[in-house]
């Protein structure tokens, strides 16, 4: 794959085009994004390797969707299947997808790790009288008191942020482009860095479209005299938004690589 400059306006683009594709199958989109919880939600409820399993599996949950986009693209219905149709790639992209997956459980794990040595327990500790009913609201408010917590919370962010920039484009570029895991990681570096305006135009947008959203449900509600009722919404519309932001995980990858001769396997293309 060569790598792409693209205008930090394209960011915005982005997400328009998540929407557009997503509208174009919602149904399908609604179902693989099920499909994906559920196989979260069974792989956390494993005792002792669950969680460290669902960690290796998540960056081919990305590309799944990735795939699924490039077939809603194609004029095809996106099935389940896309989640495993990486690992029929052939031997050498399964080795590298599963080596993604272990460097990305093992890095993951390393940050939580180090997190908790930061605040010392306090964002578990905040959790679990969250979700204990016999936890009075004193008791959750000593422990959001808790200087540590923020600089545990904080550091946790901060580092699956920069996890996430090698990891957003290599299952992507070991899928269409059969690189090595170790190649992936570092083009897709290079190419979140370059194209870093991009980037934060993208992610500014989001974020201004879930802010906007909050304002106007909340505005809605409170007009219709039912602020009580905007749980009810926020769960499916974070379900709704989180899918489209799955969808539009391709168009980023579609801007930033352009396939060259003697590349193998589908090329990307953009969505008109």
């Amino acid at each position: 794959m060569k790598l792409q400059l693209v205008p930090a306006r394209q960011g915005a683009l982005w997400v328009r085009q998540g929407f557009a594709v997503f509208l174009r199958q919602p149904m399908g989109f609604a179902g693989l994004f099920a499909v994906f919880l559920f196989a979260m939600f069974l792989f956390a409820w494993i005792p002792l390797i669950g969680p460290l399993l669902l960690l290796v599996l998540l960056p081919l949950g990305s590309l799944g969707f990735m795939i699924a986009t490039r077939r809603v693209l194609d004029g095809r219905f996106p099935m389940p299947r896309a989640f495993i149709e990486p690992l029929r790639a052939g031997r050498p992209r399964l080795i590298a997808i599963v080596k993604l997956g272990l460097i990305y459980a093992a890095s993951t794990s390393l940050i939580l790790w180090l997190s908790d040595l930061v605040d010392g327990g306090a964002l578990d500790a905040l959790m679990e009288a969250q979700g204990s009913r016999t936890a009075s609201p004193d008791d959750v408010a000593a422990r959001l008191a808790n200087p540590r917590l923020e600089a545990g919370v904080l550091m946790r962010f901060c580092l699956l942020g920069v996890l996430a920039v090698p990891f957003w484009h290599a299952p992507a570029l070991v899928h269409w482009s059969g690189q090595t895991a170790a190649k992936s990681l570092f083009f897709s570096t290079v190419a979140c860095w370059r194209n870093k305006g991009a980037f934060i135009v993208y992610s500014a947008t989001w974020l201004a479209v879930l802010l906007v959203f909050a304002l106007l449900a909340n505005l809605l509600f409170a007009m219709l005299g039912r602020p009580q009722l905007m749980p009810f919404v926020a769960m499916p519309a974070s379900m709704i938004f989180s899918t489209i932001f799955y969808a539009s995980l391709y168009f980023t990858f579609a801007a930033c690589f352009t396939p060259e001769q003697g590349d193998t396997g589908p090329a990307p293309v953009q969505a008109p």
